[in-house]
């Protein structure tokens, strides 16, 4: 048995909206059944003896009324439980999407696999959770004790009874739930590695159709489906047990109870009054703990899908695992403005992919970087995005580099990324207000020879390879315009284009310099690299 993680309670407002509504729903609950009992008590013993001291309109009244409120209770438990779950689940799913899509793949913390389980039927997991398991949890903290006292203040000898075996059921529910989370662990691992498997068959079945071996794929989602088959069931035979082992003790609790009274009614040391009060309220009494048990098993795997998202949320703030992060350098008024960078270390896993990379770029200059494949010239873009663990000093125009001056950097990846639409709404991509004139020169500085109004397919089908880097190309360059950005990074720009094309976009980036930007165009073309004010080279970083 787990409580609600204390990150999801700083992270989520719903979570802790629905602690404080839960608390209120438990104290009512519990008030409107020790009513119940005390009217039904009183009803059955005035009938019984011939007299109702309180007279017997004002004890039904009671009793009607209590059983209102705790059926209304009950409703709004439902209602709680069901808004909590959608709101938790929205936040979640909002903040994993805004951090899977704000980190390089190398820092996501998920395989898309991953993130799709986690955001698919990992969190759909939580409506049990919030709907069964953690109402009754908030049951058993608020309700069982003033139900205890209750019976206490009643028969201090059932209450002492009371006292005495209930802590063993959470006892019994801490040495299952150890059991349960190993099971459930483990059907939580089989499921990611299904839909692994599934999608890794689905990317690339059309390669597998290509050379023969689509067939062979059967067998392996095979293999992982009857592992996935096997640890569900592991998981409902702990389930059976755990629910049968609850429900015994509970049962003899409530019958040690139940035979102390009958004894002592017996022997005449006690009124059938407080007797039967006791009674009616100690199945009640174990009842919110027995539905905790119950509801915990099939509550795991969102308790599993949400410990995973948390991990992968706060792996973007776990400084303490991560390297420093890139430092202001202390500049002089006369080198503030451009980009400066000094003793540049870029890590991937903990290891160095660049180390000691020093680059200066003033207003006015197109600076190449060149390096080997494998050197760290696109980790270098990534750090002074911000999207890379990096250590050292990076400035544009004095201000650190980074994440906060992102918005100041109009940049384009090795890849181009475009999107189902015309050219001109992928250019316009990001600054759709910006007025139109800026994506014609922005087409034309990247020497884009297709229409405007060229209609592309998913995923940016129907350009060519160069067609479609000049086109990504346009797009920055069509940022950098309409945002009025200081520099524009290019990481290999020309790597799909032939000499007249490559020319062509040297002239246009030449264009963009002379007009007061920065322009860094990481290549490995000797012929764009000639056209550049500076060569910085790069040196591959050697491990050993």
């Amino acid at each position: 048995m787990r409580p609600l993680d204390p990150r999801l309670i700083r992270r989520s407002r719903a979570a802790r909206g629905f602690l404080i509504g839960g608390g209120a729903l438990a104290l009512l609950q519990a008030g409107s059944t020790v009513a119940f009992a005390w009217a039904f008590s009183t009803l059955v013993v005035g009938l019984i003896e011939g007299e109702v001291t309180w007279g017997v309109e004002p004890v039904v009244v009671v009793l009607v009324v209590a059983a209102s409120v705790r059926g209304i209770a009950g409703w709004l438990w439902e209602w709680l439980g069901s808004a909590g779950a959608m709101r938790v689940k929205s936040g979640l799913r909002d903040d994993l999407l805004a951090a899977l899509g704000s980190r390089p793949p190398e820092r996501r913390g998920a395989t898309t696999a991953k993130a799709a389980t986690l955001l698919g039927p990992g969190l759909d997991a939580l409506d049990e959770y919030f709907g069964r398991y953690l109402p009754q949890l908030v049951l058993t903290a608020v309700a069982t004790p003033v139900l205890v006292a209750a019976a206490w203040m009643a028969d201090w000898v059932s209450g002492l009874i009371l006292v005495i075996v209930l802590p063993l059921i959470p006892v019994f529910m801490a040495l299952i739930g150890m059991a349960t989370e190993v099971v459930q662990r483990r059907q939580w691992e089989r499921l990611q590695s299904l839909s692994r498997g599934f999608l890794e068959v689905v990317g690339g079945l059309s390669t597998l159709m290509v050379f023969g071996r689509a067939e062979r794929q059967v067998g392996r989602i095979r293999t992982v489906t009857d592992e996935y088959r096997s640890s569900t069931m592991k998981v409902l035979r702990v389930t059976f047990l755990s629910g049968f082992t609850l429900e015994l003790a509970a049962s003899l609790s409530v019958a040690l109870v139940a035979v102390s009274i009958g004894l002592r009614l017996v022997a005449a040391d006690m009124s059938f009054a407080p007797g039967l009060f006791v009674l009616i309220l100690a199945p009640e009494v174990f009842l919110p703990i027995r539905n905790v048990g119950a509801a915990f098993h099939a509550s795991t795997a969102g308790l599993e899908a949400s410990r995973d998202a948390l991990d992968v949320l706060e792996g973007d703030t776990d400084a303490a695992s991560r390297p420093a992060a890139i430092a202001p350098a202390v500049t002089s008024a006369t080198d503030a403005a451009g980009l400066r960078v000094r003793g540049l270390r870029v890590f991937r896993d903990g290891r160095p992919v660049l180390a000691g990379f020093d680059l200066d770029a003033a207003p006015g200059e197109v600076v190449a970087v060149t390096g080997a494949s494998g050197s760290g010239k696109s980790s270098l873009v990534a750090a002074l995005l911000g999207f890379a663990d990096a250590a050292g000093e990076a400035t544009l125009d004095g201000a650190p580099a980074g994440a906060g001056t992102r918005y100041r950097t109009a940049w384009a990846g090795q890849a181009p990324h475009l999107l189902e639409g015309t050219v001109a709404e992928n250019v316009r991509l990001g600054a759709s207000d910006a007025p139109a004139e800026l994506a014609t020169r922005a087409l034309a500085l990247a020497s884009v020879d297709v229409p405007a109004e060229t209609p592309l397919g998913p995923g940016g089908s129907g350009l060519s390879g160069g067609q479609a880097q000049r086109v990504a190309v346009a797009r920055a360059i069509h940022r950098l315009l309409a945002l009025d950005a200081p520099l524009l990074v290019l990481d290999e720009p020309s790597s799909a284009l032939d000499a007249d094309r490559e020319a062509a976009l040297a002239a246009g980036l030449r264009a963009l310099a002379d007009e007061g930007r920065i322009v860094v165009v990481v290549t490995h073309r000797e012929a764009l690299a000639r056209h550049a004010d500076r060569v910085v080279a790069i040196r591959e970083v050697a491990h050993a």
